[in-house]
């Protein structure tokens, strides 16, 4: 691949970037199939291998942006309703909500807490099928650091999801390896039937991310 924008060219974290998105199968199957992102096929991979999305479902995906996720909820399960919300712009999704703002203000609670049909501050209120997330923090490069930033984002996503999901209900999110992540998921554990921590063949092998598929919300 041969990279003629000279500023881009002296960057080379830059160039391996590129020359990675030029070789990956998955950006051009993505291209292909109309999606937005690569990481549209993690959630069909995960969705495939434990069938957790069915038609006519309330589904919320956080850390939706660009919206590869939602669009292929929106396309596969056309009935569904779909709440998603991300820091960064959402450009429309037919059959999909959007906001933009940070997950953990009030603001964005509340706006999920309506949609939702949940009184503020309720516990086990929620009318959600299916909560996805693939929020990630902006890493600084510092292992243990961005694993901690990762880690309060994921605690904020259980929380909500322990607020938000009917009974029965799945709980899908990013993760990063290391060693508080067994101390959540003995937590979430004790909340769901069945949780599986997995890297989808379509995650980066050189990734540290990991997914929580946690399924049959106790309440």
């Amino acid at each position: 691949m041969k990279i003629t924008n000279k500023k881009i060219a002296g960057k080379k974290s830059s160039v391996a970037w590129l020359q990675r998105q030029a070789a990956d199968p998955y950006v051009a199957r993505a291209h292909k199939d109309g999606y937005r992102a690569r990481a549209a096929y993690k959630l069909i991979e995960m969705n495939e291998r434990f069938r957790f999305l069915r038609d006519g479902q309330v589904v919320v995906d956080l850390g939706a942006a660009p919206g590869s996720w939602s669009q292929y909820i929106a396309r596969t399960y056309p009935k569904s309703k779909i709440f998603a919300m991300d820091l960064l712009e959402i450009s429309p999704i037919v059959g999909v909500e959007t906001y933009q703002g940070d997950f953990t203000s009030d603001d964005a609670l509340r706006w999920l807490e309506d949609k939702l049909g949940m009184e503020p501050d309720s516990v086990g209120a929620g009318s959600a099928d299916v909560i996805v997330s693939d929020m990630a923090p902006n890493t600084v490069g510092h292992k243990k650091t961005d694993h901690i930033r990762q880690m309060v984002l994921l605690e904020y996503a259980f929380d909500f999801a322990l607020r938000a999901l009917k009974p029965g209900g799945t709980f899908v999110c990013k993760s990063f390896t290391g060693g508080t992540t067994q101390d959540l998921l003995k937590q979430i554990k004790e909340k769901f039937d069945a949780v599986h921590h997995i890297k989808p063949p379509s995650s980066r092998k050189d990734s540290v991310e990991m997914f929580i598929v946690a399924m049959g919300f106790r309440g």
